[in-house]
């Protein structure tokens, strides 16, 4: 169940994806194969708002580690998203150290902003704008903001799902995936958010730019 009772709303592939996960467990590495294509895409997009050009390198190390401990790994398709992209977070934030540079949102290519699902008004907003206005407004975003809308929208994670990546409560993370696609919304002109969208949500105030998290 999703924050406040409500159903986590499933990913398209996730029943696949869990499939091919656990067999590449039992040693398919067509089943792994199948798991990458499903997750790259969005991982990949991820790292890109993380690390910029380098994200293709990070997002092979994570893979290599993802390879490594899959054994480890117990859930299905929507708990391998949250586990992958953890790994991934780590692998990026471990580069950003190497390079003493604060994470930065980059542009993220076309595959990243094919978004799944069923999209709230919000989601609609984002998916409705051209490649070159989405990367523009994504990056304008305040740095808490972007990662979660990157781990909601373009990784496809639940807000609990979310949190866990980033080590915060999800009412926190909630409510900036919240602002970050209202303020995407607003700036398009969007209007009439669904009222459940806010009802109840609690979280720390939108950090500044290259505020530490």
């Amino acid at each position: 169940m999703g924050q406040g009772g409500r159903a986590r709303r499933p990913q398209p592939r996730d029943g696949e994806l869990g499939a091919a996960v656990a067999r590449a467990r039992d040693g398919d590495e067509a089943a792994f194969a199948v798991a990458y294509r499903i997750v790259q895409p969005g991982l990949l997009g991820y790292l890109r708002g993380l690390v910029g050009e380098d994200a293709e390198d990070v997002a092979a190390d994570a893979w290599l580690e993802i390879a490594r401990d899959l054994g480890r790994f117990k859930g299905d398709g929507a708990g391998f998203r949250g586990w992958t992209a953890t790994i991934a977070r780590h692998r990026a934030l471990d580069h950003l150290r190497r390079r003493r540079v604060r994470p930065r949102i980059a542009p993220l290519e076309q595959d990243a902003l094919e978004l799944p699902g069923r999209l709230t008004t919000h989601e609609q907003a984002l998916e409705s704008l051209s490649t070159e206005r989405a990367l523009e407004l994504v990056r304008g975003l305040p740095r808490d903001q972007a990662e979660a809308v990157l781990l909601r929208v373009v990784v496809g994670l639940d807000g609990p799902a979310a949190a866990r990546v980033l080590g915060k409560r999800p009412g926190a993370v909630r409510t900036a995936a919240h602002r970050g696609l209202k303020r995407l919304a607003r700036q398009l002109g969007a209007h009439g958010a669904a009222d459940d969208d806010t009802e109840g949500m609690t979280g720390d105030r939108p950090r500044t730019p290259g505020e530490p998290t």
